[in-house]
């Protein structure tokens, strides 16, 4: 494809294109935890399914990622990104029509295949249509606009709740995908990875996603239903056994999804853990956090899906600086020092109780929790970017994305029943309540952890940091594998609650 310029009409089509598609997914993520409450209420769910509508989600998003960026590379970034964007639309579509539960729930797991579809697209498809600095403006400015479309989510989704219906939240993306499609069929060039070979790993893409889903669902309806019901046991078998020969498969196949050698790079392993232990944390907190503010504190929907805007705006600020810090010293000191400012503000969330005042009892946990991932973020994502030689960014920022996917997938599954948030717990203040302040406080905890083995295990990279990338490939917007090796000094952007 031809070479495309910053601040020439092409440019200017191809990121709006980018931009928007990739931001009705990211919007989609932090609009729905805010309506949860109210879908619960009028599709008569309880807590587990509740989990499932978020998790049904990033279930299928972590496991086709890494297959979405390679089909792109494959088939043509463009037409995938587009099939993306329209099963994306579809299946948004019918989240908003779902008459029950378990319907939203099947068409929100639609849904991340098409966020799998269209997420690494955008960013591959300005990789391969701009070079030099364009190339760093245009992903700069798709990640800073990105972060304004994170910010706008939360406050989108309360007032879609609050004015119209929770339907909304997901039928607003329909009309924006019918325009991404125009967009992309009449502007952006198509493009392609020509040494792209050997055959596609669909067998590993479908055990990684029989893995999670097996896993997920026995560590949800477990705590409800009993380890011993035959469904319950049979998905933790199926699980196990699906990650069992997944491995395998990684590791005999010629062209894997998940290559295992990255992992005996210790540097990157051990950047993966902590990501694993952080992201953890923040999934599962951000979860609780919205529906406690509605629940609990009685905030409307629109005063909870807004409180966390600090988190963002300080982020958006700070995590270039962060960046910056993390390249003159070394990953390891704001790897832990971020996750301690992190504990400190999950202890301070522990004033957030009934009739809680926004000023005095949620903004300063909002604030210092904005000043740990500020300076947490960029520097983690960089570890674990540059414990690799420059070939492999790409791959080690696709595998770094999915860690972080898959801790908050096991977050949500695992810590509402560890707390005793079960069945109707989200109608019962009370319960919530203290299941909150126990999850705060395993957070805390596991944070802690995190910021000690940051200590223990990361190290100030050999290479020249100048030579990899600084984009955060865990926040918002997954990263294409192969897509961010060539991108320099773009910004970090959203929060891990997207």
């Amino acid at each position: 494809m031809s070479e495309i310029r910053m601040g020439t009409a092409a440019g200017r089509w191809v990121l709006l294109a980018t931009v928007l598609g990739s931001g009705i997914a990211g919007i989609d993520a932090t609009v729905v935890n805010v309506a949860l409450p109210t879908i619960g209420a009028d599709l008569g769910a309880d807590f587990a399914a509740l989990q499932w509508m978020v998790t049904g989600y990033t279930l299928t998003l972590a496991s086709f990622i890494l297959l979405g960026g390679s089909l792109g590379d494959r088939f043509g970034r463009r037409r995938v990104f587009v099939i993306g964007v329209i099963w994306f639309a579809v299946a948004s579509l019918l989240c908003g029509l779902a008459p029950d539960a378990g319907l939203l729930i099947a068409a929100r797991a639609l849904q991340g295949v098409g966020g799998a579809l269209l997420t690494p697209g955008s960013l591959a498809i300005l990789q391969a249509g701009f070079s030099g600095e364009d190339r760093a403006r245009a992903i700069g400015a798709w990640s800073g606009l990105g972060g304004v479309a994170t910010a706008i989510g939360p406050f989108l989704g309360g007032w879609l709740v609050e004015s119209v219906s929770w339907r909304w939240v997901f039928l607003i993306n329909v009309p924006l995908a019918a325009a991404v499609v125009w967009i992309a069929a009449r502007h952006v060039p198509e493009s392609r990875d020509d040494a792209a070979t050997g055959r596609i790993d669909v067998a590993g893409a479908v055990l990684g996603a029989l893995a999670l889903a097996g896993t997920t669902y026995a560590l949800i309806e477990a705590p409800a239903r009993g380890f011993d019901q035959p469904a319950v046991l049979a998905s933790a078998v199926l699980g196990l056994l699906a990650a069992a020969v997944f491995l395998v498969v990684e590791w005999r196949t010629a062209h894997p999804m998940l290559p295992l050698r990255i992992f005996a790079n210790r540097q990157f392993s051990a950047a993966n853990a902590v990501t694993f232990l952080i992201y953890a944390v923040f999934g599962g907190i951000f979860f609780l956090l919205v529906l406690h503010l509605q629940i609990v504190a009685g905030f409307s929907p629109v005063g909870a899906g807004t409180s966390m805007l600090p988190i963002t705006a300080l982020m958006l600020v700070l995590s270039p600086r962060a960046g910056a810090l993390g390249s003159r010293i070394g990953p390891r000191i704001p790897m832990t020092v971020g996750p301690l400012l992190c504990a400190v503000a999950l202890v301070l969330m522990l004033r957030i109780g009934p009739g809680a005042s926004y000023v005095l009892d949620v903004l300063p946990p909002v604030v210092v929790l904005g000043l740990g991932l500020s300076l947490l973020v960029a520097p983690l994502t960089s570890a674990a970017l540059s414990a690799v030689p420059e070939h492999q960014a790409g791959l080690a920022s696709g595998v770094n994305n999915a860690v972080a996917r898959a801790a908050g997938l096991v977050a949500i599954a695992v810590l509402p029943a560890a707390v005793g948030l079960t069945g109707d717990a989200y109608g019962d203040p009370a319960v919530f309540e203290a299941g909150f302040a126990a999850a705060c406080m395993i957070g805390a905890v596991v944070l802690v952890c995190g910021g000690l083995l940051a200590a223990l295990t990361i190290r100030k990279p050999a290479v020249p940091e100048s030579e990899h990338p600084a984009h955060c490939a865990v926040e918002g917007t997954p990263a294409a594998p192969g897509a961010l090796h060539q991108a320099r000094n773009a910004t970090p952007r959203g929060h891990p609650g997207t």
